[in-house]
């Protein structure tokens, strides 16, 4: 018991070190979970031959992740992505299979080893691809659901490869390889049945499944909710997927597929949103766990032996795979950005990789001496993959969005008007709105093509165009303009665009949107006479109505709220003071921290004071809610 604790204690302090620095240097948490493994095992030696057995409980975590992602999906929009998920998935695997067992047999294997080497690297990593995705905020972008589309495929096709390589055993390697099949076929239940039998029992599984989570889920958790303990409802998750995972294994299916059902048979369920609370520590948990010992378990020894073959081999996995889904993002109309997202993201194998090559291994159709090295292939593909997302992000990315921004020029600003807005998104909409509700004449500039369209679409002049640049504010009538509105959605070019005005036409009032109190700050130094924040009075209101929903009286309500900002303006001079110490290189200020403090005080004092509460002659008379 004492070793468990001591090895629970290694994985859990490499994550804590290696992951929040992985984050801050921005490499992605996959990254970091890789390196922690890889440090704990190779490099220290602290974890062993454990590692494979813990990665087995822990790619359980992609079948959790599977069951999140079912249950975020309608069977609709599953329905409809029918021609990707077949069209482009399947193309994808057909095509990679055929390239790596081309490669796999000019490098001298057998066609059935070959074909076998070709189905293994045909699978992308599940759990990094979607993790990273879901990190980067990328999943529901073109390129991203395209991804989910292939590695769903994927999934599903691992079904068939594992029926096929039984099919592809070498005679020669039975004698040589001295591995005992070590298979569950003991709990399967359709181990010797005929064709026809086998696919009733898939079939029936399936259904059941689909039916059991339809009609059976909602009576199961009405009657665990009306136990009042929590505990239990998490038991009750956990139980749900476990079985159902337990299910498929039972019937030779992808325990990732059953579980990704039925989260899109309970996509809909009134437990939706309790079973993604419940259901997402334990499957963060899992994963990373995973991404551990696929570290952890890089057999240094061989690497060290076969260092040229294994990078080579890795390499060239990555380049044709990214051919092969760059040629096919094109085909499906995957273009631009999206385009290298989905290359990008699929060009590595995947945690199934694992699972074919030990089952190769056990029905003799790879050698274990050949097994080792592309196992080290696998791992090393999976490992670069956090780097391809990080050259996504600041080498593709970039490049589009000024791509982008130059397709279309500016447009030609015929019109000048005492007020520039400058960004009409949802702030600067209702600014528009205001002033033109007044006939105020005001001249809109906006880089989004989408943000032009839509206030055109209420007849609202705008002009497409970047408004930080000065060349555009100047043709808007900057130089004789009263007032400038910036409320674009970019912090720094917000401040930059302060900066310019101020400086070059000082006479021009600013009113600037500030994200929070230090965007707000950084605004007042750049110059803006008015800065407001986006969500305070907005927050400052619905704090109000808090106050009238708990039996407060809503004049005194709204005397409080505007005492609070009383209270906020009287101390602002000094908390902006503070915050340039912070500024300039003092990580935690003290007396800044002593100054909120005493915001907090004066605050509370001014909310306490007495009040008189308004004469029913004076104010309709209001009665306080009832209390349920």
């Amino acid at each position: 018991m004492t070793l468990y604790f001591i090895q629970a204690f290694i994985y859990l302090l490499a994550a804590v070190i290696a992951v929040p620095l992985a984050k801050r240097f921005g490499l992605g948490s996959v990254l970091g979970y890789l390196v922690a493994g890889v440090m704990i095992g190779p490099v220290m030696g602290l974890v062993g031959q454990e590692t494979s057995t813990i990665q087995h409980f822990a790619e359980f975590g992609v079948v959790m992740m599977l069951f999140l992602i079912g249950m975020e999906i309608d069977p609709k929009a599953l329905w409809a992505m029918r021609v990707r998920l077949l069209g482009l998935g399947g193309l994808q695997v057909l095509l990679t299979a055929a390239a790596g067992m081309a490669v796999a047999w000019w490098l001298g294997l057998p066609w059935q080893t070959a074909l076998t080497v070709g189905l293994i690297f045909s699978v992308s990593s599940t759990a990094i691809v979607l993790q990273t995705l879901e990190e980067k905020g990328l999943s529901k972008t073109e390129g991203g659901r395209n991804a989910f589309s292939v590695l769903l495929f994927q999934d599903i096709a691992v079904i068939p490869m594992l029926a096929l390589i039984p099919l592809l055993a070498l005679s020669g390697l039975k004698g040589d390889t001295g591995t005992s099949l070590d298979t569950d076929a003991g709990l399967s239940l359709v181990a010797g049945l005929p064709g026809w039998a086998h696919a009733l029992v898939v079939v029936a599984a399936v259904a059941a499944v689909i039916v059991g989570g339809y009609y059976l889920s909602r009576p199961l958790f009405r009657y665990v909710v009306k136990s009042g303990m929590r505990e239990v409802f998490t038991a009750t998750a956990l139980m749900l997927v476990i079985g159902i995972a337990a299910l498929m294994s039972v019937v030779n299916l992808s325990p990732a597929l059953g579980a990704f059902l039925a989260g899109v048979v309970l996509a809909n369920s009134e437990f939706r949103h309790e079973l993604e609370a419940n259901i997402e520590p334990f499957k963060g948990l899992l994963l990373g766990l995973f991404f551990i010992t696929v570290g952890a378990g890089i057999n240094f020894e061989v690497l060290a032996a076969e260092w040229g073959t294994v990078v080579s081999l890795g390499v060239a996995v990555i380049a044709i795979k990214a051919l092969i889904l760059l040629l096919l993002a094109q085909i499906f109309g995957i273009r631009s950005s999206n385009g290298w997202l989905f290359t990008l993201g699929l060009a590595q194998a995947g945690e199934f990789g694992f699972v074919l090559l030990t089952y190769s291994v056990q029905n003799h159709v790879i050698p274990p001496d050949i097994s080792q090295v592309l196992s080290l292939v696998v791992a090393l593909s999976m490992f670069l993959t956090p780097l391809l997302f990080i050259v996504y992000d600041r080498i593709v990315l970039p490049r589009y969005r000024r791509s982008s921004n130059n397709e279309q020029d500016a447009d030609t600003i015929d019109e000048q008007a005492p007020v520039i807005v400058a960004g009409v998104g949802r702030f600067g909409q209702i600014v528009c709105r205001l002033l033109r509700a007044n006939n105020v004449p005001i001249v809109v500039l906006d880089h989004e093509l989408e943000q032009i369209e839509n206030v055109r679409q209420i007849n609202m002049k705008s002009f497409f165009g970047d408004a930080s640049r000065p060349d555009l504010l100047e043709k808007a009538g900057i130089e004789q303009a009263r007032l400038l509105v910036v409320a674009i959605d970019d912090r720094d070019r917000a401040v930059q665009m302060v900066e310019h005005v101020k400086k070059y036409f000082p006479g021009v009032w600013v009113l600037a949107r500030a994200f929070d109190r230090g965007h707000g700050y950084q605004l007042r130094v750049a110059g803006a006479d008015d800065v407001m924040s986006e969500t305070y009075y907005s927050a400052l209101e619905l704090g109000g109505h808090a106050l009238t929903a708990m039996g407060v009286h809503p004049m005194r309500a709204k005397q409080m709220t505007w005492a609070f900002v009383e209270n906020e303006k009287a101390h602002e001079a000094e908390l902006f003071e503070a915050w340039k110490e912070i500024e300039q290189g003092i990580n935690f200020s003290p007396r800044y921290g002593e100054l909120f403090m005493k915001l907090e005080e004066a605050l509370s004092n001014t909310m306490h004071r007495d009040w008189q509460a308004p004469k029913p002659e004076d104010v309709p008379v209001w009665v306080p809610p009832e209390h349920h």
